[in-house]
């Protein structure tokens, strides 16, 4: 099949291999080096490029065209897309939506309130701030006092002047990431994520898009079940309110004492987590994001390799507050048990360039989380481009 892939990340050269892996044929209209292994770049709007070019699918990466109607663009002119329409990526699009889906449809969460400019009413205790709209991973602020607090929300605030802003309760515990593709009415699990945020070793430092991710993680069956049941019942509301969802559905929950909580919806794969679950991925993906993009689910389970893969996030100076520009001298070769994906990458006359925040996502797949780590890292040794760095804890 002719497949359409839109966005130019580290995601999307995951999803690209992915597709071609299995023997489909790729359009791209991103000039990010790294697809260019896998297809052909054909620039020009999805929908003019999937209807002139017989498109069997297209793929869409990244939120803000799905929130901004891509989907439903294409699906009235006839052509499947993987993503939820513009009324279900609301889920991502609107945290204050996703908050009031959660209380209607009793999905555990954490308690929160709504500020607007003229109501800035704030708790006691510093609580977490998130700006409603899109912010590319980057718009929540954790602070750990009164005054930190009141500094983020004024933030939110200015990022968004004429919106409002959630604030919700902090809390303690483990991250997870619990991926599953919808058809509106089924959902199929990927195995359980993390993502590593904080820009710095020991989770220091501001919020990222995210510096790392590993697969699958150790959870306790229980918790994992209810992170399911969370993703199920979610689907289901979004079906009973009349909006179906299709696509792949990301709920980021804290394992707290309480058991799991709810902290977000995405409305895509994750970047970097999809890194490694592209990797773990062991059939063809393609009937599956067609199925979901149609309503019909092609099965009941994703067949996935008896591995453990762990993806590292090579970056550029002064992310995530600036970025610099760096000739890369040298990079690892891609092979069976470590990819490359390229996230912040152009192509010169005097050679390849990191021109990105998130510059590459090196990710080793082993047998053992620790030798897919130790084959991550050894990888990352290999990157050379001045002001290259990356954390060194990633599935520790």
């Amino acid at each position: 099949m002719r497949v359409l892939l839109v966005g130019g990340g580290g995601r999307e050269c995951a999803l690209g291999r992915a597709i071609t892996r299995h023997g489909h044929e790729l359009l791209f209209g991103s000039l990010n080096p790294g697809l260019s292994r896998f297809g052909e770049y054909v620039p020009g709007e999805p929908e003019e490029v999937a209807h002139s070019h017989d498109v069997g699918l297209v793929v869409v990466g990244p939120e803000a065209p799905l929130a901004a109607g891509l989907v439903d663009r294409l699906t009235a002119r006839g052509i499947p897309a993987f993503g939820p329409s513009a009324a279900a990526a609301r889920l991502e699009s609107s945290k204050i939506y996703t908050k009031s889906l959660a209380v209607r449809h009793r999905l555990p969460t954490a308690r929160s309130q709504v500020l607007t400019r003229s109501d800035r009413t704030l708790p006691t205790e510093p609580w977490v701030v998130k700006m409603d709209g899109l912010a590319a991973g980057k718009g929540v602020w954790v602070p750990d006092t009164l005054a930190e607090m009141h500094a983020a929300v004024e933030a939110a605030f200015a990022l968004q002047p004429d919106g409002s802003v959630l604030i919700e309760e902090r809390l303690v515990g483990p991250e997870l990431s619990v991926l599953g593709l919808s058809d509106g009415e089924r959902v199929v699990m990927l195995p359980p994520a993390r993502d590593h945020k904080r820009r710095f070793d020991g989770d220091l430092g501001p919020n990222t898009g995210g510096m790392g991710a590993v697969a699958p993680v150790a959870v306790p069956s229980g918790a994992l079940v209810q992170c399911h049941d969370v993703l199920r019942r979610a689907v289901a509301g979004m079906a009973a309110e009349g909006c179906p969802f299709r696509g792949v559905l990301y709920g980021g929950f804290m394992l707290t004492a309480d058991g799991p909580r709810l902290l977000e919806f995405n409305v895509r794969f994750g970047d970097p987590e999809c890194q490694p679950l592209m990797a773990l991925w062991d059939e063809d993906p393609v009937p599956w994001f067609l199925g979901a993009a149609q309503g019909r689910l092609p099965g009941e389970r994703l067949l996935v390799r008896d591995a453990h893969a762990c993806c590292v996030v090579v970056c550029g100076e002064g992310y995530p507050e600036g970025r610099e520009e760096a000739r890369i001298e040298s990079l690892p070769d891609e092979r069976a048990d470590l990819l490359v994906d390229h996230a912040g990458t152009t192509l010169r006359d005097d050679g390849l360039w990191a021109t990105g925040g998130r510059v590459l996502g090196i990710t080793g797949v082993a047998a053992a989380p620790h030798l897919a780590r130790s084959l991550a890292y050894q990888a990352a040794g290999e990157v050379s481009f001045r002001g290259a760095s990356w954390r060194m804890d990633i599935g520790r």
